[in-house]
């Protein structure tokens, strides 16, 4: 069995941040989204992957310096390839198939079916993040041999997703973001098909968004009589395509962290709870409250870390108070006097104080924005 990984989309929900990264490398607990599925598919016996990215784009953004707009190359592709090579740090053999626009997870499907070969397959959204992996999920479809089979949790707000009706554990409709949905049962971001997939997506046509949408393909084998199953997933899962979700999710993963302390603690230092701290990093007069975790070569000064935070490589932090964040690396934060929570900073981001600002700052910043409070 060989697995499609899409990796391509444009994140337009964690804008400003992937106007110039890749939604599936922004990191929870200091790991890009990406990482979690790559591991899990390994863990499940699956070693040829196929990555599905897009092709390069233009796109006008501010100069931060001179404030005027700009024409960039968004490259998330070559991002993702250097991210993740040939594989085989994973134990992996990786093949990159080339989407030429986000036309939707049929369409990937579709251009993908070379690849493939006609086999079964696990298709896997790349910005999906699955706690307890999906190895019954696999063994489950090697068994029984239906068709397809869906993954689906339980939520919230049902009509945010594709939605499942279902008879057992028959699935016997499919919605796409129903206004008024007949289920909690969402559409989680893992799909089993064998090869009656590829007939049902050269038959369906694009959506009022202009995509081939998997849900028209699967109600496509519904209707022809297909065996479609499904898997409730007992365990949590998120799809980490808002900043809301990616924060979570990072508190979910943080909540098991181990303490590690490969860098400098001074005496003067507090820790409490689970800390893991890099290489290279040094802590000086700061308190460290876990379950949080500091990449290598970070500097923190005089600081207040809280629980749930994630600081990347190369992160300054001095005379602040951050918790329930995420922080990606190289970026500085200085002499801010009230605390920063539920944040997601970019890369090389600076973000500094003169003079006094309200007690709690809420964050969303691209990478190598500068900001001053004052």
């Amino acid at each position: 069995m060989r697995a499609l990984v899409l990796a391509g989309g444009r994140g337009t929900r964690l804008r400003p941040i992937t106007h110039t990264s890749a939604k599936q490398l922004v990191p929870v607990a200091n790991k890009p989204v990406l990482f979690y599925g790559l591991e899990s598919l390994r863990a499940a016996g699956i070693t040829e992957v196929g990555i599905v990215v897009s092709d390069p784009r233009e796109m006008l953004q501010p100069d931060h310096r001179s404030g005027e707009l700009v024409t960039v190359l968004v490259n998330s592709q070559a991002e993702i390839r250097a991210a993740v090579g040939d594989g085989s740090a994973f134990g992996l053999r990786v093949t990159y198939i080339e989407q030429e626009a986000p036309l939707g997870l049929a369409h990937a499907v579709k251009i993908a079916r070379p690849y493939l070969e006609d086999e079964p397959f696990v298709m896997y959204l790349g910005d999906n993040l699955i706690r307890d992996g999906i190895t019954p999920f696999v063994r489950e479809f090697e068994r029984e041999k239906p068709n397809a089979q869906i993954l689906l949790a339980h939520v919230a707000t049902p009509g945010d997703f594709g939605v499942a009706e279902l008879e057992g554990d028959r699935v016997v409709r499919l919605e796409e973001k129903p206004k008024h949905p007949k289920s909690d049962l969402a559409l989680v971001g893992v799909y089993l098909f064998d090869r009656t997939v590829f007939e049902a997506v050269a038959a369906i046509r694009p959506s009022r968004r202009g995509e081939l949408e998997i849900t028209d393909a699967i109600q496509h084998l519904i209707t022809g009589g297909k065996r479609v199953r499904s898997h409730v997933i007992e365990g949590w899962w998120k799809d980490t395509g808002r900043v809301e979700d990616l924060l979570e999710a990072n508190r979910i993963i943080l909540a098991d962290l181990a303490t590690r302390i490969e860098g400098s603690v001074d005496g003067e230092t507090v820790m409490e709870g689970s800390v893991s701290i890099g290489p290279g990093t040094t802590i000086t007069r700061s308190r460290l409250r876990g379950p949080l975790i500091i990449g290598a070569g970070a500097r923190i000064t005089d600081s207040y870390v809280g629980p749930f935070s994630a600081i990347a490589d190369g992160v300054t932090l001095t005379h602040c108070e951050i918790e329930h964040s995420i922080v990606l690396a190289r970026s500085r934060i200085e002499n801010v006097p009230h605390r920063i929570e539920s944040s997601l900073i970019g890369r090389d981001v600076v973000v500094a104080s003169r003079d006094e600002r309200p007690r709690a700052h809420r964050l969303m910043l691209g990478d190598s924005s500068r900001v001053e409070l004052s």
